[in-house]
């Protein structure tokens, strides 16, 4: 595979103290925002119809789409038109409410139709207490893969400080873009919960390769570092034009769920090579020539 020119970075400038400084300066931020978050809502990130419930109708109207929520007596959560050429003047409307009937029937007595077409297209609910288990069954799929990848980590490497590096980096690595969530609006649901899932495979790759090229193989600690940086970040920022692509594309057509996506694994790569190369190496390096004792 091909390599980005990326230049040899002189660590010697820089403590460990230092080095750890900006992550952990990011992550405490983050936290900060959950935290204030959940005091604000009752949720450190806003709960998507999945997770919180709610009645989502696919409409076909002639009426414009800023007109659409003077149709109902609830306000919507969003207003969204499909982007499709065979999905002409149709919207994805979502409710907090799980109302399936009345909403329907507002949307037909208030909504201009179009031509022959039928008013309700689609209709699907959610109820509070499903979005509930659906919830807890995501939450605990996400701590049962961040301890597998905890496990992983103190198997490869049987040594406190460096296992406990990769599993500091996976932990930044989710908060962070959790707390962009929180502040961009972006809802969890099933489809963030995977991206989220998706980063902690990421990190994981990251910090092993640094690890491994310093621990286990032959060179100094910088020579180490660097020949793991030409690899490493190589990955990483390919993965993160590419999820900036899809990004960009997806909400160009209307995509909303593969946007959050996007953008969310973009931010979330851009914290793992923040955590890899400044407070994991930082560890690596106290451990390497401090931490451990002949």
């Amino acid at each position: 595979m091909g390599y980005f020119d990326v230049p040899e970075i002189d660590y010697t400038r820089y403590t460990d103290r230092q080095l750890a400084a900006v992550p952990l300066a990011v992550l405490g931020v983050a936290l900060l925002v959950l935290a204030g978050s959940f005091l604000l809502f009752g949720t450190p990130v806003q709960l998507g119809m999945d997770f919180a419930g709610g009645t989502e109708l696919t409409v076909q109207t002639t009426t414009p789409e800023e007109d659409i929520p003077e149709a109902f007596d609830e306000d919507p959560e969003s207003v969204q038109a499909v982007a499709s050429p065979d999905a002409e003047n149709q919207y994805i409307v979502q409710f907090t409410s799980t109302e399936q009937e009345a909403l329907s029937e507002q949307a037909e007595a208030n909504l201009e139709p179009d031509g022959d077409a039928s008013v309700i297209q689609q209709v699907s609910s959610t109820s509070a207490s499903f979005g509930q288990q659906t919830q807890q069954t995501a939450l605990l799929g996400i701590a049962v893969a961040f301890l597998g990848m905890s496990v992983l980590a103190f198997l490869l490497f049987r040594t406190f400080v460096p296992s406990i590096a990769i599993v500091a980096s996976a932990f930044s690595d989710m908060v962070i873009p959790l707390a962009f969530m929180s502040l961009a609006g972006i809802p969890l649901s099933l489809g963030t919960v995977a991206a989220l899932l998706m980063l902690i495979g990421y990190s994981v790759d990251s910090d092993i390769l640094l690890n491994n090229h310093i621990l286990r193989r032959s060179g100094d600690f910088y020579e180490s570092t660097n020949r793991a940086m030409q690899t490493g970040v190589t990955m990483t920022v390919t993965s993160m034009m590419a999820m900036l692509v899809m990004g960009t594309a997806a909400w160009i057509f209307g995509v909303e769920l593969l946007a959050s996506i996007g953008i969310i694994l973009f931010v979330g790569l851009a914290a793992d090579l923040m955590n890899t190369y400044m407070l994991n190496l930082s560890l690596l390096r106290w451990y390497k020539f401090h931490g451990v004792r002949s």
